[in-house]
């Protein structure tokens, strides 16, 4: 090929961007065009992450110098199967990669979990987060909540469940967002999981940032801190379960202080039913006891516990794509090695995947990085067998877009948008102040 390779890559959080990354340093002469539907960049890093976790600033760090890149350019506020369609991207691109991400709740089959006031965590994430496709107010009228799942999601949700409003002043949060928090009555958060403190699926990170606000008691009963062979087995061979455990236990023994909220990590419990007839009004669980292999089964034990709320965080899902194939029962487009197949386990031509729209929700930012490392070896082994995009020239996607009447963004746009929510808080007296609407961002963007 005598010209650059055209390679588009669909959504533009640390999946994409790490694979337009690699494409960049790759040895082969390449432009690359990163769409995003929405106005802004960073994908779950803006949108999914708790606004309170410091080690959010470094990940960003490192995605903006990526896009500072000059072989790579953003288009934003362009929404794929709306804006673009799959043909219409291979007339102006050589390969196409979708990195879309998981933003979606898993499903959980409970009776009652359809009741109000039983809730997804994705959503509530995407609330206090700022995103713009969501409602701005979050109905908080419980004083006691569940949270179903022991991951890092369900911490997250616990925690900014749990902490004062004026705590979280420090981070990002919309005023909206701290508006709602401030009026939010909850003193107690319920934390439960099926298995034991062995198989909880947190880092102990996370876990240990639970108990740095003054005002959450971090509550562990002693009761819970349960182990079997497996569990032992598991704790000898991963450093992190073991400091997991270790915390768990010295929480565990410790005397339970008075500051004025209350988080209650339970273990060996497994949610039965959300009650209510109209809302919820409880949750029942049963008691389960370890069967040696770190497995659980459960006793016959049931506790109801008087919540009027409940979160279910049991994992991410991604939704399908048009004119992609799609495998519903995995939540992830058919690939090998990132190459999409289709219904006859055939390669799709120039079509490639990365991320958890790849593999599933699963893994941090380093299982990322490999996945994309992967999807683009792959790509750039078949660039010589690739049918070739009949307009390349980087120009004609714009003019196609202005044509179609879509407002696209830029990373200078970013840059504009960046600027405005900076200004909005200093004006306040804070590093910054994430900006909901959409036409608000469109309009900061272009100015």
């Amino acid at each position: 090929m005598t010209r650059a390779l055209r390679v588009a890559i669909v959504g533009a959080g640390p999946a994409g961007i790490y694979a337009a990354d690699i494409l960049d340093k790759s040895d082969a002469d390449v432009s690359i065009d990163l769409y995003e539907r929405l106005p802004a960049p960073f994908g779950l890093i803006r949108y999914g992450v708790a606004p309170d976790h410091p080690r959010i600033k470094g990940i960003v760090n490192a995605l903006h110098k990526v896009l500072d890149k000059p072989n790579i350019r953003l288009l934003g506020n362009v929404d794929y199967g709306t804006d673009l369609k799959l043909d219409e991207l291979r007339e102006f691109y050589d390969a196409i990669v979708f990195s879309t991400g998981a933003a979606d709740d898993r499903s959980l089959d409970l009776p009652g979990i359809d009741l109000p006031g039983s809730y997804g965590a994705a959503d509530f994430v995407s609330w206090y987060d700022g995103h713009p496709d969501v409602p701005r107010e979050w109905p908080l009228n419980a004083t006691s909540v569940a949270v179903l799942g022991v991951g890092n999601v369900a911490l997250d949700v616990a925690r900014i469940l749990a902490k004062t409003a004026d705590e979280l002043l420090a981070t990002e949060i919309p005023d909206n967002v701290y508006q709602g928090l401030a009026a939010s009555p909850v003193t107690d958060v319920h934390v439960f999981g099926r298995r034991g403190p062995a198989q909880a699926k947190f880092t102990p990170q996370e876990l240990r940032e639970l108990d740095h606000s003054p005002n959450v008691e971090v509550i562990v009963y002693p009761e819970d801190i349960e182990f079997d062979e497996g569990s032992i087995a598991e704790m000898r061979a991963h450093k992190q379960t073991d400091m997991v455990v270790k915390t768990l236990q010295e929480w565990a023994i410790r005397d339970q202080g008075d500051r004025p909220k209350r988080l209650h990590l339970h273990f060996f419990h497994s949610p039965a039913e959300v009650l209510g007839d109209s809302a919820v009004s409880g949750l029942r669980t049963e008691r389960t006891e370890l069967t040696g292999d770190g497995s659980v089964r459960g006793t016959g034990e049931f506790h109801d516990w008087d919540v009027q709320a409940v979160y279910r965080a049991v994992g991410y899902l991604s939704s399908p794509l048009s004119e992609v194939p799609f495998d519903h029962r995995t939540g992830t487009v058919p690939n090998d090695a990132g190459r999409v197949l289709d219904i006859d386990g055939d390669q799709v031509p120039g079509v490639y995947v990365t991320g958890w729209i790849k593999r599933g929700p699963v893994g941090l930012i380093g299982h990322t990085k490999g996945d994309a490392l992967e999807t683009i070896r792959n790509l750039l082994d078949d660039a010589d067998s690739l049918r070739p995009a009949s307009q390349p020239d980087p120009d004609a996607v714009l003019e196609f877009l202005e044509q179609r009447g879509v407002e696209y963004t830029t990373w200078q746009g970013w840059y504009q948008l960046d600027a405005h929510e900076r200004a909005l808080g200093e004006a306040n007296g804070r590093e910054r102040i994430k900006v909901v609407p959409r036409e608000e961002m469109l309009r900061a963007s272009r100015d």
